[in-house]
């Protein structure tokens, strides 16, 4: 037996003062609310109510067990209603995994207008090219810089793609010149980045549709996308970056485009979270806010 249906079919019966007035209010019929205080008198071994053919009134035993239906189930209804509350307000902690890019060189180019939007979620960053499990980690979302993805158990919306593209600070171009063909820069220092599958050897897709392949033998190799960044604005050499990376940098001056009309391919921005029927709204405001951003660059 569903005994909030039938504290809600007693209260009923209680408050509209008869069966076919509780009826009528439950949107039931006469005969199925009887049964149902039958049922729950049965259930709790006690007669709650005395009948006659034209009245009832509560036994001592009802009068109690009503004042703590009306009690239970005012209890239960706010504690719904403030689930129902939080689930339409967006707020509370987020906690969002990204890869460095998005987390430390992209971050002033989305994180103040974010919050700015959204005062009452507090987002909890963590910062990992290494993929993570969203469900044990406790993640609420991940954002991830890839290839297509193949069958996936998380839900992966596409944000943008970007394309890969070759930066230079000034200072590093007035000193070695700036390349005007792909098999130039064999003579540049080139920064490797063994953290991608293009750390030996760059694949360069000209505007022509040709690809030229050029070995990566600079006197720097990292792992890790920030060093190779700040390498590149300190004028070491020559780096591949997404465009969503760089593009403030260039837009400030700092990084200038090598080779504009070529490409190391393209990567697409997703974000991950965990199949469920409801997503909740703080999830779907970061996800919605991250792809109005990328599709405005």
């Amino acid at each position: 037996m569903d005994q909030l249906l039938a504290m809600r079919v007693f209260c009923a019966i209680v408050e509209a003062q008869g069966f076919s007035a509780a009826a009528e209010r439950l949107d039931s019929t006469h005969s199925s609310v009887s049964r149902q205080l039958k049922r729950l008198e049965a259930e709790l071994g006690v007669q709650l109510l005395n009948r006659t053919t034209r009245r009832f009134s509560l036994t001592a035993a009802g009068q109690r067990y009503h004042e703590a239906c009306v009690d239970i189930l005012a209890r239960v209804d706010a504690a719904s209603q403030a689930m129902a509350n939080e689930h339409q307000r967006v707020a509370g902690t987020l906690r969002v995994s990204v890869p460095l890019a998005i987390g430390t060189l992209e971050l002033d180019d989305w994180l103040p207008a974010f919050q700015q939007r959204y005062p009452d979620i507090r987002l909890d960053l963590s910062c990992s090219d290494e993929m993570v499990d969203l469900v044990a980690e406790g993640v609420d979302v991940a954002l991830r810089i890839s290839r297509p993805l193949g069958d996936s158990s998380l839900m992966a919306k596409p944000l943008a793609e970007s394309s890969i593209v070759l930066v230079a600070s000034p200072a590093y171009l007035a000193r070695r010149g700036l390349p005007t063909t792909p098999q130039a820069l064999g003579q540049h220092e080139l920064i490797a980045f063994s953290g991608s599958r293009t750390a030996a050897e760059w694949s360069i897709e000209t505007a022509q549709g040709t690809t030229v392949s050029v070995s990566v033998g600079g006197r720097l190799t990292t792992d890790a996308i920030t060093a190779a960044y700040a390498a590149a604005l300190s004028g070491v050499g020559i780096a591949a970056f997404t465009w969503n990376t760089v593009r403030p940098a260039m837009a400030r001056g700092h990084l200038v485009h090598v080779l504009p009309g070529c490409t190391l391919g393209r990567r697409i921005y997703y974000a991950l979270y965990p199949h469920t029927r409801h997503v909740a709204p703080k999830v779907r405001a970061f996800v919605d806010y991250m792809s109005e951003h990328y599709r405005a660059r």
